[in-house]
């Protein structure tokens, strides 16, 4: 029953303790670290399990480069990715590579929504075989086909700390590979990545097939019994209590609904967007009083919203987005995969960096050259915030961290890459891929 329905007052109190009851579940199962793997002895399947093949299939129907699925496996065979942690909606491990330093990969799996998991629930619950199935960490065909719940092309994204830009790089494909073993092992590992954990997805269980059998006996012929009218027992109240609390706001907002496609109707794709990020500002406004995004320009905007789905030439609907934000803009879709490539670098501070020179005060710009000379680094040329060399150029921006780019030699065509440090020796091994 939604908030302002009739019979408010009666329906609010098991939802208040179910909100309890996730809010503690999430708590304590929500997080989940898994040690590091140990090396196969041979290679052999890379899952065993239909669920495991279904994770890898939906890795590699979106890979843009067969060699590097091949290079992650073999790192994953060799034991190459270190401690696996997974929360909803995202697995994260440091893979080793060819370089003494470490990158950190994420793969990222959207949530399902609380619609989706009551589906998923009532279903199961009201099946023993499904109940017992998943007791054997099992997963029947039929039970996972109710909601979403093996990952497709569409909804696994891997990233990668490393300046490889495929998609996906090496050491997110490895832990592609790392993760199908673990739900080999334990499929609850996948509920997790679609929002709920063991404890509180068992638990739920556990009361809706109590609930499930309840209902089925109060449908069978009970003795008589005297009763009385709910309506007389509180005819002589005067006054019924105040209501309790509003609902908390949700962990996360909602997917929007499936827009299907109309030649007389609007572009899918852009209904989408609109959907998913009204739902997410609202959400943020709901649970912090402020919005995020409400002062950016629609430059500024288009970039955050571009910065949010994968490179432009992953799909063709990415394509066709970050064309129509580009012509929306008035740029080109290289003026735009640039900025995106700022923004995933540093946020808005990230694109002022990339658009905006100053002149920095006397202090940390000054100490950078010597410091760079010092660690045998090849002499940078300043001009106003920049320190540039042949190939590589570091950035100070306003917040007091450097910023690494990059252009071929001999070119004036910087592009940002590495992660931002207030130390530009940092700045500079990530830019180098240290």
């Amino acid at each position: 029953m939604r908030r302002g329905d009739t019979g408010r007052h009666s329906a609010h109190i098991p939802g208040r303790a179910r909100a309890a009851e996730q809010a503690q579940a999430r708590h304590t199962d929500g997080r989940r670290t898994f040690p590091p793997l140990p090396p196969r002895a041979q290679s052999g399947d890379a899952a065993l399990t239909w669920w495991g093949n279904a994770w890898v299939d939906a890795l590699e129907d979106t890979a843009l480069d067969p060699a590097r699925l091949a290079r992650g496996r073999t790192y994953a065979d060799r034991g190459h990715v270190d401690a696996i942690t997974v929360t909803p909606g995202r697995a994260v491990a440091y893979v080793h590579g060819s370089r003494p330093r470490p990158y950190r990969a994420e793969l990222r799996l959207r949530p399902l929504s609380d619609e989706a998991w009551d589906r998923f629930l009532d279903t199961a619950a009201a099946r023993p075989d499904h109940m017992a199935s998943l007791l054997d960490k099992d997963v029947p065909h039929a039970l996972a086909a109710v909601v979403d719940l093996l990952p497709t092309a569409d909804d696994l994204t891997p990233e990668c700390s490393c300046p490889d830009r495929a998609h996906p790089c090496k050491h997110a494909a490895a832990l592609c590979y790392q993760t199908a073993r673990l739900l080999d092992e334990d499929p609850f590992v996948l509920f997790l990545l679609r929002g709920r954990g063991e404890q509180e997805l068992l638990a739920a269980l556990t009361r809706r097939n109590a609930t499930h059998t309840a209902t089925e006996q109060a449908g069978a012929a009970a003795p008589g019994i005297d009763t009385v009218p709910a309506r007389e027992v509180f005819a002589a109240r005067a006054q019924l209590p105040a209501l309790p609390p509003e609902f908390p706001a949700p962990a996360y907002p909602e997917r929007p609904p499936s827009y299907p496609q109309h030649p007389q109707g609007p572009d899918p794709l852009a209904l989408d967007l609109l959907a998913t990020e009204a739902g997410a500002r609202a959400h943020t406004l709901l649970t912090t009083g402020s919005d995020p995004i409400g002062g950016l320009t629609p430059w500024q905007d288009a970039v955050r919203v571009a910065a949010g789905h994968p490179g432009s030439g992953l799909t063709a609907a990415t394509r066709t987005l970050y064309a129509s934000l580009a012509r929306g803009t008035g740029r080109t879709p290289a003026d735009l995969a640039r900025a995106v490539a700022a923004w995933r670098q540093g946020g808005l501070e990230g694109l002022s960096v990339l658009e905006e020179e100053w002149d920095p005060p006397a202090g940390p710009f000054d100490r950078a050259r010597p410091a760079l000379l010092a660690q045998g680094h090849p002499e940078f040329r300043p001009r106003r915030n920049h320190l540039s060399a042949r190939a590589l150029q570091l950035r100070l921006g306003r917040d007091g961290l450097w910023y690494g780019y990059e252009s071929d030699p001999g070119r004036d065509d910087w592009w940002p890459r590495g992660e931002p440090a207030r130390d530009p020796l940092t700045a500079l091994d990530s830019l180098l891929g240290r």
